[in-house]
């Protein structure tokens, strides 16, 4: 998952769950419905209780229908049953992300600059760009919230993983080199605030 440019963190019991999923900074959730301290099930109808709207995946290996539409009644969004194909998750995930109200189509057009999300692909004027992960990452998270000003903190939320050494100006020298590849103002620097890119 972190190949295909998402950033992934891990817990492994309920509890943790619950309490990393009512922070704001997770757009969407995996959820094992084993968890070794309470039923997975109980996690998702606690977390709607609370009026969490994250989007949640159950990976499961039940399987009825029965317990099909018992996941989906206490508020997932998905449901994919074990042995499943990695590729078919990642689908499902984009299909998510879309509907998040972020990015709208697998091709996000601003201006001449385009990114494909499905292939991790940056162009200009239909020039395939050479861009590190991180770099595609950072315009990604711009473009997506295009007319949105994004924290550095937001932008870091979408590059590291917890625990994650972060160097202090990473964002930024990302943003530099992107800079030197994107047309002349494209991301524009909210000065004390954050960056952001206008919609067309």
């Amino acid at each position: 998952m972190r190949h295909e440019g998402f950033v992934v963190n891990h817990v492994e019991t309920g509890k943790d769950a619950l309490a990393a999923l009512i922070t704001p900074e997770h757009d969407m959730a995996i959820l094992d419905l084993g968890l070794p301290d309470m039923d997975g099930l109980l996690v998702l109808k606690k977390l709607r209780d609370q009026k969490q709207t994250i989007p949640v995946i159950i990976l499961t290996a039940r399987d009825t229908i029965e317990q099909r539409v018992q996941g989906l009644d206490f508020g997932a969004d998905d449901y994919l049953v074990k042995p499943f194909d990695i590729n078919e998750l990642l689908a499902r995930l984009r299909v998510i992300e879309r509907r998040l109200g972020t990015a709208d189509a697998a091709i996000i057009a601003i201006a001449t600059v385009k990114i494909d999300t499905t292939a991790h692909k940056v162009f200009l004027a239909d020039e395939e760009l050479a861009c590190s992960k991180k770099e595609y990452m950072v315009l990604k998270a711009l473009m997506e919230n295009a007319g949105r000003i994004q924290s550095r903190e937001q932008i870091e939320s979408r590059l590291y993983d917890w625990g994650e050494e972060v160097m202090s100006n990473a964002v930024e020298v990302h943003i530099h080199n992107l800079r030197k590849k994107l047309p002349e103002k494209f991301i524009q620097t909210v000065r004390g605030v954050g960056y952001t890119i206008n919609k067309v």
